[in-house]
């Protein structure tokens, strides 16, 4: 019983700094807002009758509100989800006792007595 039992004063926590979480928020929103304003000025450059610039001034008003709300989002999220324990910290143990191999060898160690 006491080989299950997990002794977590022994595992080092570690979490991502802020500093971390806001560059991934940041390098995420430039992908996805680049996303969005090339989806944003095609819809508006073709399916409308506005004329090139005024296509180009829309998608880029909704690309910087976008960029806005989702970046303090995200980081709001990430730094919610730094402090859930859950699932982050797996003991190398764990896979040790489940190892395919020591299956493999006591289902043939039985077998052969």
């Amino acid at each position: 019983m006491k080989e299950n039992q997990e002794d977590y004063s022994k595992v080092e926590y570690a979490k991502d700094s802020p500093t971390r979480s806001i560059l991934k928020a940041i390098s995420w929103r430039f992908i996805a807002s680049g996303t969005t304003f090339l989806v944003t000025f095609f819809i508006f450059s073709n399916t409308s009758g506005h004329t090139f610039d005024q296509a180009l001034e829309t998608a880029w008003y909704v690309t910087v509100t976008e960029f806005s709300a989702k970046i303090l989002i995200y980081y709001l999220h990430e730094r919610l989800w730094t402090n859930i324990h859950w699932g982050k910290y797996w003991r190398r143990s764990y896979w040790k006792r489940r190892s395919w191999k020591k299956l493999y060898r006591r289902m043939h160690d039985d077998q052969n007595i």
